[in-house]
């Protein structure tokens, strides 16, 4: 997207209605520039592919941005629940913002599609554990891409997905790969990358990288069935969103 005037960081929070965006202290102004450009274009992207509004990317502008602030060695971008912040490291984060973006959208849609989950609880995981889902045909819809995620196609057993996360938790002697949270945010990772326009900063490495060769991102038939239940999810929800704007307008 071209735009005849710099993009900066109060573009992309006046754009989106973040609720804040802050830069950290050892962040140069190029890099700052830099990173508002891109942080600018893959949000954009991220509408299109998605089909909603501004205010699905700012989750209603209860969402927050980090560029350059604190971080953890190693880790290149987080998601802090309690503060509902989404974080990125100055020197890295290019290809990872996709995978945060969806640790937002499933927190904030934990209290929205499920009873009695608790303040950070999220919403993959509430279906995991069988908390009580609120009526509604939208959250039918992404309980079914919950269960598309997570188990066979006859809902019977784990996902191959699941599995492989399993073993590699197990070689590792961690809990992270099998987290419901973190197999939906790798599997919405790879539906961004199959969408159309690939944008690198938005996501990269569900096909290629180390992570994909370990069965750690969806494959083949299983990829194909996640996509069409997280298509029609968003085409359903950014019609919903689109609909109460104009009704408010």
């Amino acid at each position: 997207m071209t735009m005849s005037h710099p993009i900066s960081f109060v573009t992309v929070r006046r754009r989106f209605d973040f609720r804040s965006i802050e830069i950290g202290r050892w962040v140069t102004p190029e890099e700052r520039d830099r990173a508002a450009t891109r942080f600018y274009q893959a949000l954009c992207d991220l509408m299109t592919i998605l089909q909603g509004p501004e205010n699905l990317i700012s989750l209603r502008g209860s969402l927050s941005m980090q560029y350059g602030i604190g971080g953890r060695p190693g880790v290149s971008a987080h998601y802090i629940p309690a503060t509902r912040q989404l974080a990125l490291a100055k020197n890295a984060g290019a290809g990872s913002l996709a995978h945060e973006w969806f640790h937002a959208f499933d927190h904030y849609m934990g209290s929205k599609a499920f009873r009695d989950l608790g303040k950070f609880g999220f919403a993959s995981s509430g279906w995991l554990g069988s908390a009580k889902q609120k009526e509604h045909p939208l959250n039918d819809l992404l309980s079914t891409c919950f269960q598309t995620i997570l188990l066979t196609e006859d809902g019977t057993a784990p996902s191959p997905l699941f599995q492989a996360s399993q073993v590699a938790d197990s070689q590792m002697k961690v809990l992270y790969y099998a987290k419901p949270e973190e197999l939906c945010a790798r599997s919405f990772e790879a539906f961004i990358e199959d969408s159309t326009p690939a944008n690198p900063f938005l996501v990269r490495g569900t096909v290629y990288s180390d992570e994909a060769k370990a069965g750690l991102y969806p494959e083949g038939v299983h990829r194909q069935r996640i996509n069409e239940a997280f298509q029609n999810y968003f085409v359903a929800l950014g019609a919903a969103l689109y609909r109460e704007q104009a009704k408010a307008g």
